[in-house]
C-alpha cells in the first residue's frame, strides 16, 4: 500500500549541468506531463558552475565534482543527470548514498531499444558523435546504433524555434539512409521539438530527459510502497 504523505513530500532533482537558463526552461516545461497530482514534487535547475554549453569531453569532465557535491549535500530522493554526455554519472551514483541517479542518455537509448530495432541520435556537433559512439560502446549496445547526425549548434541554441528545420532534416537522414527506427535527441535543450520532429519523420522520437525523470519517478513510487 502506498503511503500518500511520503510520496507528496518526495522530490526528483533534474539538474542541466551548464548554466545556459533557455535550456533548462526547456526541461522543465518538457517536464510538465510527468508532475502527478499528489505525487513528487519534480525540481529542475541549473549549475552555475557549469560552461553555457557543454561541447567537448573537457566541458562534460569540467562539471563532474560540482556535480557530486550538489547531489551529495541535496536531500532529493532521486536525481536526473540532464546533459546528453550523462557528466559524472559514476560519480554522482557513488556519492547518492543509494538513491536513484539517472543520466538522460542512457535512459534515452534504452528506451529507443523499446521502439525499434536500430536506434540513432540528433547531436549536436561532430564532437558530440564522438562521444555518442564512445557511450553506445560503453552500454553496449553498438549492433543496434545507426549512427548520430550532427547539427552543428550549441546547446543554449537548441530551445529556439530557428533550429527545427534542421534537426527535423537530420533525423529524417537517420531514417531514411541510416536505417533508425527510432529517434534519440542528444541535447536536453532540444526537448521543445520532439513532437514536431516525429510528426515530421512518421517515426517514433524518445525525448531523453522525459525517459530519465519517468524511470526516477518510478523508483520513487517504489521507494515509498508499503
Amino acid at each position: 500500500m502506498q503511503d500518500p504523505g511520503a510520496v507528496r513530500s518526495a522530490r526528483i532533482l533534474v539538474i542541466n549541468p551548464n548554466s545556459s537558463p533557455s535550456v533548462t526552461a526547456a526541461i522543465d516545461t518538457a517536464l510538465d506531463p510527468l508532475r502527478l497530482a499528489g505525487g513528487p514534487a519534480i525540481v529542475v535547475t541549473d549549475l552555475p558552475e557549469g560552461p553555457a554549453s557543454i561541447a567537448s569531453q573537457q566541458d562534460a569532465d569540467s562539471v563532474v565534482i560540482p556535480l557530486a557535491r550538489r547531489i551529495a549535500s541535496d536531500a532529493a530522493d532521486a536525481f536526473v543527470i540532464a546533459c546528453f554526455s550523462d557528466p559524472g554519472l559514476h560519480t554522482a551514483r557513488e556519492v547518492a548514498g543509494g538513491r536513484p541517479v539517472m543520466g538522460i542518455a542512457e535512459w534515452g537509448i534504452l528506451r529507443s531499444l523499446t521502439l525499434g530495432e536500430r536506434f540513432g541520435i540528433v547531436a549536436l556537433s561532430e564532437g558530440s558523435v564522438r562521444r555518442q559512439r564512445r557511450m553506445v560502446r560503453q552500454i553496449g549496445v553498438g549492433e543496434r546504433y545507426a549512427g548520430s547526425r550532427p547539427v552543428e549548434a550549441r546547446a543554449d541554441e537548441t530551445a529556439g524555434a530557428a533550429i527545427r528545420d534542421r534537426l527535423i532534416t537530420a533525423a529524417r537522414i537517420l531514417v531514411e539512409r541510416d536505417g533508425a527506427d527510432a529517434i534519440v535527441l542528444g541535447c536536453a535543450g532540444m526537448a521543445p521539438h520532439r513532437a514536431a520532429i516525429e510528426q515530421a519523420i512518421r517515426c517514433p522520437v524518445v525525448e531523453p530527459c522525459q525517459q530519465a525523470v519517468a524511470a526516477a519517478l518510478g523508483a520513487v513510487l517504489l521507494r515509498t510502497a508499503t
